[in-house]
């Protein structure tokens, strides 16, 4: 038996009700677990894109695929396998800082291209975009300086090149 493997998971659907529940549903019934899941409109009028980052078995995921394409409303099902897409993340995050901290905050902001988007005594809140080892590189850096809470968006991805 393999092991869990992380997979991300992008399904083009008709934005009508109940959609994103029997896709999630599908998921969960087959013994996947949802890391992130992410949802919103594309460029074509009607259509919204579901990005999932799932964890299960390689050999289920097969039959998972399958039952996806047979879903009503769903228009077309992508497995994204590694290096075939671009992927990315947007964290908001608010962390503890006063006048002693704050320069330090922002200079691993600097460094990793984040957003300081609100400032006040005691905290600032910081946007931050990219992959998945950037995401984990910035946010071990700013943990120890006390992050009082966090929002994260989930990954959305798309296929690299002339594919279509």
């Amino acid at each position: 038996m393999s092991s869990d493997q992380k997979h991300t998971i992008s399904v083009l659907v008709e934005n009508k009700f109940g959609v994103l529940a029997r896709v999630a549903g599908m998921f969960s019934g087959r013994g996947f677990n949802i890391e992130t899941l992410n949802v919103g409109p594309v460029h074509l009028e009607g259509l919204s894109r579901i990005t999932a980052t799932i964890l299960g078995d390689d050999q289920a995921l097969d039959q998972a695929l399958k039952q996806l394409n047979k879903l009503v409303n769903v228009v077309e099902v992508e497995h994204f396998t590694e290096g075939a897409a671009v992927a990315r993340e947007l964290i908001l995050l608010k962390v503890s800082a006063d006048s002693k901290t704050r320069p330090e905050i922002m200079q691993i902001c600097d460094i990793f291209r984040a957003k300081v988007i609100d400032v006040s005594a005691e905290s600032v809140v910081l946007e931050i975009t990219g992959n998945d080892s950037k995401i984990k590189a910035f946010l071990d850096l700013v943990d120890p300086f006390g992050v009082q809470k966090m929002a994260r968006t989930g990954v959305v991805a798309l296929e690299r090149g002339a594919n279509s």
